[in-house]
């Protein structure tokens, strides 16, 4: 294995290459990237060596042997003739001329990333960045025949060679294989349908229409054209940033599917009849009112009201999630430091990583969460995923009714998993919106990153991105096509679905940092004379709940006027406006001062960790913050420099805003309304932002002596 020290060097700059470089998939480098280098590139690999030559001819068919022979960050998947030779005995073609130009692109895109990956840096459940396809590749830790760990990139059994690994290059990193790639290029249904392990639940997703749902809705919206937009350049706090609005507008799905042997084996379900009656019995509690309508009966299957529709609906994601590691917060990749591997911004002994997702069923939501928590691991594995799982401290005890389905990464190796338009994953049981689900998983603090909230972030490949643990210079903006960090994006109006953008303003999405004072690293910011409309999550059950918005305040930004309501045409202004220049240290936040008297977060948290110890200081505290419409920033969330933790309870800028406390019903839609309220362009051009939002029932808020005291995690 030959090594480069210059390429070595570019890896210690860089940190941890698995989140750092190149976000974006584009056919080919911007001209500024081109120079020319002394040693040898990656398509000088592929040229130099026999054993390589029919991938080197593939290559050079699709007309990216240029793009191999420029500077760029690559990581190149190479398989070997011997690989060629089987692909081809596969596919009945006597020799690479029988494939046609458009096969060649498929092939090579398949194989390159446009990101540096070592082995050591393919430690998550699928890399981080997709192919040129636009597709992610699998990492599965295993051991080839010879009983070496190596690095296996589907279930079929392609793996990178042991020997031959991580061999680099000026332009990038080369990785040897076994076999060559093979990605479907059908539609999910199509992938679905071809899994007869699951023929139950893909029955049941074309009898009640979902699945024509799904197969009328476009995946890509082709008008979209991102040469049209132009960079965006701001300033927040002191930071100098662009933006770019993104690449493709995307929309797909993501499956959990229970298998037939589980439906058999759980419920004795082998007919669309029985899983209709099993319907039935978890719905009917859930919309009595609907049990006598002509819709309820099975006949009606397609109908909206219908029990299997809703059961099928509930399964599905509105949004594109290519591997388990994209379904909970970033993990991070820190060699060296005491937080590598741990979630960013989770006291994993205090919380499990979690994040909330709607669903195709109306006003629903599945909640994710991957276990951490030592004590409420129950029977369970540190570091599974779960849906609606709930072990904590109001239900310690792991029973059926709160555990959960288990999701599983993988399929069988004769199957394909991951489609254009979605992906799917098995789960151990029924997933479902069921009484319990509603009134007792559900009934707790929802707390949601605002990427979460926009399906469209995560379907087109942009939460989490970059590298987390590198800030771009300070004064200055990194404004390459790639930028070498990661991208900041802004989106135009109509982009996101939740949101409408009156006036004159950009909603930008700065990209994860790991010393951000933003939950899970990253943060939007909306900069001008804004007024836009969110709509908001839905709420499981109706009543009383509080709208809380998470923010880090700065003198840098401005004031802004909250309205909410269930009608966007009509809505009532809540309180006074919104001023995020204020720090909890202020005078103006009377008695707050005392209880947070430095601007020092150690000092802070020092003094803060007296008061948690007693409950009843604790529950003074809180209401002390309340009395003022605010709530102390999460004791179990933090920002680091790779080693500490620093808690937001000793920090005066992050806090939570009570945006509205309101009867809400959770068969209707509900808005949030905000408003510029700057005396003209105040601070970064009156900067708004949004960093998460919790939905909060009343009896967890509610620390009167009429509920249960809420926790500070």
């Amino acid at each position: 294995m030959r090594i480069k020290n210059n390429i070595f060097a570019l890896v210690a700059i860089t940190t941890a290459l698995a989140w750092g470089g190149l976000t974006s998939c584009s056919d080919e480098p911007d001209s500024e990237n081109f120079y020319t280098f002394t040693g040898e590139m990656a398509s000088d690999y592929l040229k130099n060596n026999a054993k390589y030559s029919d991938f080197a001819t593939v290559v050079e068919r699709a007309n990216l042997m240029d793009m191999l022979a420029s500077y760029g960050h690559y990581t190149c998947f190479v398989p070997d003739n011997d690989a060629f030779d089987e692909y081809l005995k596969k596919h009945n073609k006597a020799s690479l001329a029988d494939l046609t130009d458009a096969d060649c692109d498929t092939i090579a895109r398949t194989h390159l990333v446009n990101n540096m990956y070592s082995t050591m840096d393919m430690n998550g459940t699928q890399l981080h960045d997709a192919n040129l396809m636009r597709r992610y590749l699998p990492t599965i830790a295993g051991l080839d025949e010879n009983q070496n760990a190596v690095v296996f990139l589907n279930t079929r059994g392609a793996h990178i060679y042991y020997e031959l690994r991580d061999d680099s290059v000026e332009n990038g990193i080369m990785q040897p294989i076994n076999q060559v790639l093979e990605t479907s290029s059908g539609s999910i249904l199509e992938v679905l349908k071809d899994n007869d392990r699951i023929s139950l639940f893909y029955d049941a997703l074309m009898a009640t229409g979902v699945g024509e749902d799904i197969a009328n809705t476009d995946p890509e919206d082709t008008s979209w054209d991102p040469k049209s937009h132009e960079k965006y350049y701001y300033t927040s706090d002191f930071w100098k940033e662009v933006a770019w609005v993104p690449d493709t507008k995307k929309t797909a799905f993501t499956f959990f599917v229970t298998p037939n042997s589980v439906l058999k084996d759980k419920y004795n379900i082998e007919s669309l009849r029985q899983l209709y009656d099993k319907a039935c019995e978890i719905y009917d509690p859930v919309y009595p009112a609907d049990v006598n309508k002509e819709g309820h009966k099975y006949e009606n299957l397609t109908d909206s009201v219908n029990p299997l529709r809703r059961l099928i609906q509930y399964t599905i994601l509105t949004r594109y999630v290519p591997g388990s590691d994209k379904l909970t917060p970033l993990i991070l990749n820190f060699p060296g430091k005491k937080l590598d591997g741990k979630t960013l911004g989770y006291d994993e002994d205090l919380l499990n990583p979690i994040d909330w997702y709607e669903t195709m069923l109306p006003h629903t939501m599945a909640k994710i969460e991957m276990l951490t928590v030592p004590k409420y691991v129950g029977s369970s594995k540190a570091r599974e995923r779960y849906i609606n799982r709930r072990v904590d401290a109001k239900y310690p005890d792991e029973q059926d009714w709160n555990k959960g389905q288990l999701i599983t990464e993988n399929v069988e190796s004769e199957y394909e998993q991951d489609a254009l338009n979605g992906h799917y994953f098995y789960v151990d049981d029924i997933v479902c919106f069921s009484k319990d689900v509603q009134e007792k998983i559900q009934n707790m603090r929802i707390r949601m990153d605002f990427a979460t909230i926009f399906p469209e972030i995560m379907t087109n490949d942009i939460r989490q991105k970059g590298n987390p643990t590198v800030d771009d210079a300070s004064g200055t903006a990194d404004e390459s096509a790639s930028p070498k960090n990661g991208k900041n994006y802004y989106f135009p109006d109509g982009y996101l679905d939740h949101i409408k953008l009156r006036g004159n303003c950009a909603f930008v999405y700065r990209r994860p940092h790991i010393n951000f004072w933003s939950f899970e690293g990253d943060e939007f910011n909306i900069f001008g004379d804004y007024d836009f409309i969110l709509r908001l999550p839905p709420v499981p059950f109706s009543g009383e709940w509080q709208v809380r918005l998470g923010f880090c305040a700065l003198r840098t930004r401005g004031v802004a006027q909250i309205y909410f309501g269930d009608d966007p045409n009509h809505m009532i202004p809540q309180g006074i406006p919104m001023d995020m220049t204020r720090f909890i240290t202020d005078p103006e936040m009377l008695g707050l001062t005392e209880l947070m008297p430095a601007e020092d977060e150690g000092q802070n948290n020092t003094a803060y960790n007296k008061i948690r110890s007693d409950n009843e200081q604790l529950a003074e505290s809180m209401k002390a913050f309340r009395n003022l419409g605010i709530v102390r920033g999460p004791y179990g969330t933090f920002h680091t420099n790779g080693d500490d933790m620093t808690r937001w309870t000793g920090n005066w800028r992050t806090y939570r805003r009570i945006l509205s406390q309101n009867y809400m019903d959770c068969s209707k839609p509900y808005y949030i309304r905000i408003r510029v309220a700057s005396d003209g362009k105040q601070g970064n051009n009156n900067e708004f932002m949004l960093d998460y939002l919790e939905l909060v029932p009343k009896n967890v808020y509610d620390i009167s002596g009429a509920g249960q005291m809420e926790d500070d995690l």
